[in-house]
């Protein structure tokens, strides 16, 4: 970590280290009609919780000065939610995305001054946060998406999630 430029970066960045595999593993092997799956229920499907996590990691990375999108942006730009009746990407256009945004925001998340982790970013009417509440937000919100995904493979009857 000695190339992070805040120390209060330093936490971040090892979990985002350790979270950036699991998408890999938390998808593994799901078939494109399971991740479609809602099970009768209103819960947000793999298909959605899989992009909306590489929107995110994008959307950070547009915080930080970056131009790109994923190729499933028009599905979740503007925070979009899930939509019925669609049929989300495959898993494999994701890991795509998912595999070009984790090195490009890693260097831009490593290269944060504590003065620039203070800057203000409005999220809405009357409601803002700092650059690094916002990055703190963003590392809880891929746990709990990856904990979500993890749990559909077991409700469709798929092996638990490996961590190796």
């Amino acid at each position: 970590m000695d190339n992070v430029k805040s120390t209060r970066m330093q936490g971040i960045i090892a979990l985002y280290d350790l979270q950036s595999p699991f998408f890999a593993f938390v998808t593994e092997n799901i078939s494109h009609e399971d991740t479609q799956k809602r099970l009768d229920t209103k819960a947000n499907h793999i298909g959605w919780l899989a992009g909306a996590l590489v929107e995110q990691r994008f959307d950070l990375a547009r915080n930080l000065g970056y131009d790109g999108y994923q190729q499933a942006n028009e599905l979740f730009k503007e925070y979009k939610g899930i939509q019925d009746g669609v049929e989300y990407p495959a898993i494999s256009s994701y890991q795509q995305d998912w595999d070009k945004i984790t090195p490009i925001l890693k260097e831009s998340l490593s290269k944060l001054s504590d003065e620039e982790l203070e800057r203000r970013i409005d999220m809405g009417p009357e409601f803002n946060m700092s650059l690094y509440e916002l990055i703190t937000f963003s590392i809880y919100r891929e746990a709990n998406i990856i904990g979500q995904i993890a749990l559909w493979r077991r409700l469709l009857g798929y092996p638990g999630m490996r961590y190796m």
